[in-house]
């Protein structure tokens, strides 16, 4: 027999939902670190993917300096729009902040053409120009999409070019996508990353959410 659905209140869904992922990584015996378990529930609660529970790794003291960063008024740098359309842009606003994604530029796209290059790398180099003058430091990178935007930050970072806030570092699939993340790792900077082949643009924005819920005081 099919199970049958209930009606469930619209404001109820989400706290029904966290409840329920709560529930069952109990039964898995897994008790997720209190700084970090709001950025992990939201993943699960986002994919529906239990796996995020063991894969995403957070260096050194990453939460507290992304919610000081948040807080400071950041700039959210995406490579992607569907990352930049998912993050909370009022919760953004009002911490002072904004979202930035170069992706869909016209001559982002042209350099890339001639350089024979990927965009998501190109789209790196103009986020430098435009929003890292003071060396990144407001800058959050949201990749959830493109390991080679990955390898263009870690290029910058080792160049000393750039020392961005926070890079959350997410990218999905298969070519380049787990030696992206475990670069980035390698680098002495404040990161978030989903290790493996997991992650997407939506999970790139839920981190960002997440971190801006908690920046907020809100979970």
């Amino acid at each position: 027999m099919r199970p049958e659905a209930e009606w469930v209140k619209p404001s109820e869904i989400e706290k029904r939902s966290f409840e329920i992922i709560g529930r069952e990584l109990e039964q898995m015996g897994i008790v997720l670190p209190e700084e970090t378990a709001p950025v992990v529930l939201r993943c699960i609660h986002t994919s529906a993917d239990f796996d995020y529970a063991k894969n995403l790794v957070f260096t050194g003291d990453v939460i507290p300096k992304a919610l000081e960063t948040l807080r400071s008024g950041a700039v959210i740098i995406t490579d992607t729009r569907m990352a930049q359309a998912g993050i909370n842009k009022k919760s953004l606003q009002k911490l002072g902040g904004r979202t930035c994604c170069f992706m869909s530029d016209e001559d982002v796209a042209l350099e890339a053409k001639e350089k024979e290059t990927t965009r998501a790398a190109v789209s790196m180099d103009k986020a430098l120009r435009t929003e890292g003058a003071a060396g990144g430091a407001s800058c959050i990178y949201a990749v959830g999409n493109a390991p080679t935007a990955l390898l263009r930050l870690a290029e910058q970072i080792q160049a000393g070019l750039l020392k961005p806030a926070l890079v959350i570092a997410v990218p999905v699939g298969f070519v380049n996508v787990v030696q992206a993340k475990e670069r980035i790792l390698s680098l002495d900077v404040p990161c978030i990353a989903a290790r493996g082949r997991k992650g997407g643009s939506n999970i790139a924005a839920c981190i960002c959410n997440a971190l801006l819920y908690m920046a907020a005081g809100r979970e």
